[in-house]
């Protein structure tokens, strides 16, 4: 089984979503360096692990990543809560590093360089801009080539520690579809989870002063996925906290309580669970086995903007991609030509963004698309940060209320690999030697 499909590394570095995820007119980075300065700065040891050092540089480059992923002019004081799981979560992560390097995992510079590339390319992003942006910021590029290197070394740790429980087998799929099956009718949620660890008593007051922390920065607007890849601890991190559809049983108590009284969009409080704390976000709730739903295969074209649109004053560069994405509306007569003009735009925005659910788009859109024949461009669609030409090439009916064989092994899949990294880390904790420093 490829490195992809065991933790979909390249998909979603927690490091690089971070990076790519706020738009840049979001950034503040005056503020988010202001935010960041302080006490922490300089020379100094936060933690000695088993040997190998880290200092408080290092938590101060994760916090000035912090600052700039969220987007928001986070404060000292926000900040300074978030130091001590910051130096928990450095102290983790060279565990894991440690555990790759004695397993002789070598991760290369050129898999480092392809990851950041991948990422560049899938958000529309020129060659090595994510460096220069982290610069600009004064984020070392250093961190963030470090959580690179480990999350590729632990995904290859825990496909090791997997072993033969890797392989998901026809029985175990059929014995999940079967139960499913059982629950018809029943409630399942659409969940994003942000899991906050407190292995010891001692670390429970911690804890939970950290979530109450993940809390308001939630609630003043930043986006649940880029915090849930920045602080959650659990695997579901590479992919921004999503666990995607689950049943109540494979869901904690408390978590079900809240989840039913929610509602969608909603963020709960932080809920106190075996092994720490669970913030969730409702995203849908359907019945099993009925969730009816139009899919439709799109093919498009963007041409971005090189700064943000203001409406009364359009810049010239702004006035050429209006043009062009008129020229694609009015003469595109079928998906093929689209996808070619995207390929002509060469933004590094792939013209087919794979399946989509008309009911999930957001409601502008959705009313274009809902109007939309099959087979022709849509009139150019402007936004702040470009402009957007769409054709549906086909629509279908399809029922989501029961995943399909690949989606349950996938499932599968990521419950073992869940539960390996916990165990896992456990031992590892237990056996280390670990200096702490104020």
């Amino acid at each position: 089984m490829s490195p992809r499909r065991l933790m979909r590394v390249h998909c979603l570095l927690f490091a690089l979503a971070t990076a790519c995820a706020v738009p840049p007119a979001l950034v503040r980075p005056a503020a988010a360096a202001e935010a960041v300065s302080g006490p922490l700065n300089g020379a100094g040891i936060v933690a000695i692990v088993n040997g190998d050092v880290i200092s408080r540089a290092d938590v101060d480059n994760r916090r000035r990543l912090f600052a700039l992923s969220t987007g928001l002019p986070a404060s000292q004081e926000v900040l300074g809560r978030l130091t001590p799981q910051i130096a928990r979560q450095l102290i983790d992560e060279r565990l894991r590093l440690q555990e790759a390097q004695r397993r002789r995992i070598v991760v290369t510079d050129k898999e480092i360089a392809r990851a950041i590339a991948d990422v560049e390319q899938r958000n529309g992003m020129p060659p090595r801009t994510l460096n220069k942006r982290l610069n600009a910021d004064n984020v070392s590029f250093r961190t963030l080539v470090d959580q690179v290197r480990v999350q590729i070394g632990w995904s290859r740790v825990l496909h090791q520690e997997l072993g033969p429980l890797e392989r998901v087998s026809e029985a175990d799929v059929a014995e999940r579809e079967r139960q499913l099956k059982q629950q018809a009718g029943q409630t399942e949620f659409r969940v994003g989870e942000i899991f906050i660890p407190a292995e010891t008593p001692a670390r429970v007051a911690e804890a939970g002063r950290f979530a109450d922390t993940v809390i308001q920065q939630l609630r003043a607007g930043a986006p649940f996925p880029v915090v849930a890849a920045q602080f959650s601890q659990s695997q579901t991190a590479l992919q921004g906290g999503d666990l995607g559809w689950v049943q109540a049983s494979q869901l904690d108590p408390a978590e079900v309580r809240v989840l039913g009284a929610m509602p969608i969009g909603a963020i709960s409080n932080p809920l106190r669970v075996p092994g720490g704390f669970s913030i969730v976000s409702l995203h849908g709730k359907r019945e099993i086995g009925h969730d009816p739903a139009t899919v439709l295969n799109l093919r498009q074209v963007f041409f971005p903007f090189t700064s943000k649109l203001d409406q009364n004053h359009p810049t010239d560069q702004q006035k050429q991609a209006l043009e062009k994405a008129r020229r694609v509306s009015g003469s595109a007569k079928d998906c093929a030509a689209v996808e070619a003009a995207n390929k002509t735009a060469g933004t590094g925005r792939p013209s087919d963004p794979g399946e989509v659910r008309l009911e999930t788009t957001a409601p502008g859109l959705r009313s274009v698309l809902e109007k939309l024949p099959d087979g022709h461009a849509s009139a150019p669609l402007v936004a702040e940060d470009g402009i957007l030409v769409v054709m549906v090439c086909s629509r279908a009916e399809k029922n989501f209320g029961l995943p399909s064989k690949q989606e349950l092994s996938d499932t599968l899949l990521n419950e073992r690999i869940e539960l390996a990294s916990r165990q896992l880390m456990h031992e590892l904790q237990r056996r280390a030697l670990i200096d702490e420093r104020s």
